[in-house]
């Protein structure tokens, strides 16, 4: 039987790559640069919202949270680190192209990130390849959990949510897609997935 799916709502980091900005990435960070990871988490915590909601430029947000200080080091040389934290899951980013490609599905991905995160992801793994649209909260200036983050993207890729199969590494914002009547799929691993996909009608 045919699925009713047509589109694909992807988060990125946790589903396609590892997260490009988190706690693992900043304790590693702290430890190459010599930095407090305590004080530099307070700061990021205070100010990350805002860059990811795209009113705060990554060198803003790195003088709030790494340059308020003197350092000895460039801000060139932590921007690369930060980037260098991106890395592919195995085997996800082909999973969507095989599903793409089989039963020509549109691919959106509705992420939280920041600009020059979301850009330097797009273009290091060739995201754009494959994905229609790219509703993040940098470019949308929305945030998951917000229901309008998920309605923008219904609207964007013009699908009732019936026909939306949602993956997401966070049991809330599944849960949140899930209140909109999108079929959500909390992610995992890999295999896990792919079995949750095929169940849909969606098989790889």
């Amino acid at each position: 039987m045919a699925s009713e799916v047509t589109t694909l709502f992807l988060d990125v980091g946790g589903v396609l790559l590892t997260n490009g900005w988190d706690r693992k990435g900043r304790r590693a960070a702290a430890e190459t640069f010599g930095l407090d990871l305590d004080e530099m988490d307070e700061r990021h915590h205070l100010t990350f919202d805002t860059y990811e909601e795209g009113k705060l430029s990554l060198d803003s947000y790195l003088d709030r949270v790494v340059f308020h200080a003197p350092r000895p080091f460039t801000r060139d040389d932590f921007r690369k680190f930060m980037f260098s934290c991106s890395q592919p899951l195995p085997g996800m980013i082909e999973l969507v192209k095989a599903l793409k490609k089989r039963h020509n599905l549109r691919v959106t991905v509705v992420s939280n990130e920041g600009r020059e995160l979301t850009e330097h992801r797009i273009r290091a793994f060739g995201l754009n390849a494959f994905v229609d649209s790219f509703v993040a909260s940098c470019f949308v200036h929305i945030r998951k959990p917000d229901t309008d983050i998920y309605t923008l993207a219904l609207d964007v890729s013009q699908v009732r949510p019936q026909e939306v199969a949602y993956l997401d590494d966070r049991a809330m914002f599944v849960e949140v897609a899930r209140s909109l009547q999108i079929t959500g799929i909390l992610h995992t691993d890999l295999e896990t997935t792919r079995a949750k996909l095929s169940a849909l009608g969606l098989s790889s």
